[in-house]
Order: structure tokens, then sequence, then C-alpha cells
């Protein structure tokens, strides 16, 4: 088994994800984590009582109070960069079948909460979503929670087959265009890494 260390700076601010309403994110979101070992852990963490916008999207929080990402996020993002990069010739990730089913079974991440560390404050971030419906265009204001660029987050990859540590890098490598988080295609969440150990087991 194969690990690394990564620790990821953003460069560009980081959106939250997780719905400031509580019955909203159990209904709709937690119980969609695929690992998660309790949906009750999920609602628990959404503890931003002064948020007012009930639709607005904040961090989830640790025992502390403080911002985290979970590590089914990570997952979910290494599918998202593994199913683009697929369609790139010559990339080690264009040679992976069934990426889902594999990134599910033989990668994983941890610790399971990962602390985000930043300076400053955060902020809110708000921005129009507009979509083509058969009444015509429609215009909405989301708004969520934003930690500033700067911000960092360490974690460990540990990998069931030591050929993955080639698809895993070009995926981090892809994050530096795609981002990590929401709104990814207007830049947000985008991040440089660098591993800051590498282990055998």
């Amino acid at each position: 088994m194969k690990t690394l260390k990564v620790k990821v700076t953003f460069t560009e601010s980081i959106l939250g994800t997780a719905s400031s309403n509580k019955e909203i994110h159990e209904e709709f979101i937690a119980s969609k984590a695929p690992d998660a070992p309790s949906m009750a852990e999920e609602v628990a963490a959404v503890g931003v009582e002064e948020v007012f916008d009930k639709s607005m999207t904040v961090f989830p929080r640790n025992a502390e109070g403080n911002p985290i990402a979970w590590d089914y996020q990570w997952k979910g993002f290494f599918k998202d960069a593994c199913q683009m990069l697929r369609k790139v010739d010559g990339t080690a990730c264009s040679k992976i079948k069934a990426f889902k089913k594999e990134i599910d079974g033989l990668l994983f991440v941890f610790p399971r909460q990962i602390p985000i560390q930043f300076g400053g404050e955060m902020f809110i971030c708000q921005r129009p979503l507009r979509a083509q419906t058969a009444q015509g265009e429609r215009v909405a204001l989301a708004s969520s929670e934003s930690i500033p660029a700067g911000a960092t987050m360490t974690f460990e990859i540990r990998m069931l087959l030591d050929s993955y540590e080639k698809p895993v890098k070009e995926m981090l490598d892809y994050g530096v265009l795609r981002g990590f988080g929401q709104w990814r295609n207007s830049g947000m969440g985008r991040f440089t890494y660098e591993i800051i150990e590498e282990k055998d087991s």
C-alpha cells in the first residue's frame, strides 16, 4: 500500500457546500454521503446558527467549531478529475476502466474530518444562478460561506495499488485548473499542492 501525505494550498477562495438548513441537509445531502458512518454526524456538523439565509451553503464544523472538509469530498474530487482526464490520451487516468468503482474501493483519504487552516475572516460569496426553462430563463441568487485564498488542508491518500500513484498525482495536478468545491467553473477552489511525505506499508 502506498501512502501520500499531501498539503493543498488554495490559490482561489473555496466555497462551503453544506446546506445551512439542517432539514434540507439531512434529507438531500447527508443521506447521499457514500461512506458516512452516520447521518447524524453529518447533520450535526452543520452548526452555523448565526446564518440567517437558510438557502446559504456553509462549511461543516468540527467539535471545536472550525471549518472542515469531509474525506469523501476529496474522493468526489478524484472521481471528477479522473472522469475528465480519461478523455485525455496518454494520461494514466485514461487507462483506468471502471474508475468510480476503483476509486471507491482502492483509494482512501484520511482523516475523516480534514481541518481547513486559514488566516483572516470568512466572507459571503453571492452569485447569480441562471437556468433555461420551458418558461424562459430564470435567475436566482446563491450565497455561500467562503474561505479566502491561501487556506490549506493536509491529509493522507492511501492507495491499495502502488500503480495508483501516477494517476493520483495527475488528478491533483488537475486541481490547479479545475479546483475543489462549489462553483469550480468560475475558478473557485483552485489549488497547488506539495507531497510532504511518501511511505510504503
